[in-house]
């Protein structure tokens, strides 16, 4: 009989993923004795591993050690104490930090090894690149079915809304939510130039589920929008979104991060050709809406 597995359960995507098994917290799965406890307690069958250690511009800056230990043995326990105890099928999450800063767009999935990673979250690059690695080492070896995906930004309830270690949406989010609150200045990181592609958590769960039961194929499935927002533009509909009245600063004293990394997304489009995405706005919507409702036990 067929048993999901979602690692993360708890967070983001995982949280939104229809399995069987939620991981949280209870297990440390950067011990490797944990990890396997929890994978022969629970015996499941096909594993969605979208559980790390994450977060933006300044907590990959500030935690570099931290963030390539902790992601790596994540990682490499999950994967290893899968193929312990017999599963299937394995899709882990990776990230487009993977890719390398100087490459050719829009970004495929053979170009992952080509180059180094962008210098403000590489720790966290290689660790997941290392994902990579030991999922078509296994394949090759013991030949099991496990794949990856790489999503772009995910965004949604249950996200990580810390103002340092949070990814670029929820941060905005809480320091909006704070600004309002306290009738003080918008302050955002960086000139507002970069571009990024968001991609709605609903909507990366239930593609995570059909891959894990569905793909059988090497290649890591890319997983993105259809189009590239600058900050500034997030950052407008954000305030449109809290109706806030204030001023809105960009503070060009701190990194930018990466400019854009757009990536090639056919594979899954060709898979999945009739998949409805969810909208940028509505999506939006739904996560400050979320955080409004659960601000006092939210991540943050």
């Amino acid at each position: 009989m067929k048993k999901i597995l979602t690692t993360g359960g708890k967070g983001m995507v995982g949280s939104a993923t229809n399995s069987d098994i939620k991981l949280g917290r209870e297990y440390n799965l950067i011990s490797p004795e944990e990890t396997l406890k929890a994978f022969t307690y629970h015996k499941p069958t096909h594993v969605i591993h979208c559980a790390g250690k994450v977060g933006g511009v300044g907590g990959n800056m500030n935690y570099k050690g931290e963030y390539f230990y902790d992601n790596l043995m994540i990682n490499t326990n999950v994967i290893e104490s899968a193929r312990k105890t017999g599963v299937k099928h394995l899709v882990a999450f990776l990230s487009t930090c993977v890719f390398p800063d100087n490459v050719e767009y829009p970004l495929t999935s053979n170009q992952v090894h080509l180059g180094e990673p962008h210098s403000s979250n590489y720790p966290y690059a290689y660790a997941k690149r290392m994902a990579d690695v030991q999922i078509r080492a296994y394949r090759e070896q013991y030949g099991l079915n496990y794949t990856s995906i790489i999503p772009s930004n995910i965004y949604g309830p249950n996200d990580n809304f810390s103002l340092e270690h949070g990814h670029v949406m929820p941060m905005l989010i809480h320091k909006l939510y704070l600004a309002k609150q306290n009738n003080t200045d918008f302050t955002v990181w960086g000139s507002g130039k970069p571009l990024r592609e968001f991609i709605y958590s609903k909507d990366i769960a239930k593609i995570s589920k059909w891959v894990v039961e569905n793909y059988a194929g090497e290649e890591p499935l890319i997983i993105s929008g259809d189009e590239e927002v600058s900050i500034k533009d997030l950052v407008g509909i954000l305030v449109d979104e809290f109706n806030f009245k204030g001023k809105v600063v960009f503070d060009t004293s701190k990194p930018d991060g990466q400019y854009q990394k757009p990536s090639d997304n056919s594979k899954i489009k060709e898979l999945l050709p009739n998949f409805k995405y969810t909208s940028f706005e509505q999506g939006i919507k739904e996560t400050v809406n979320w955080f409004k409702e659960n601000y006092e036990n939210a991540r943050k």
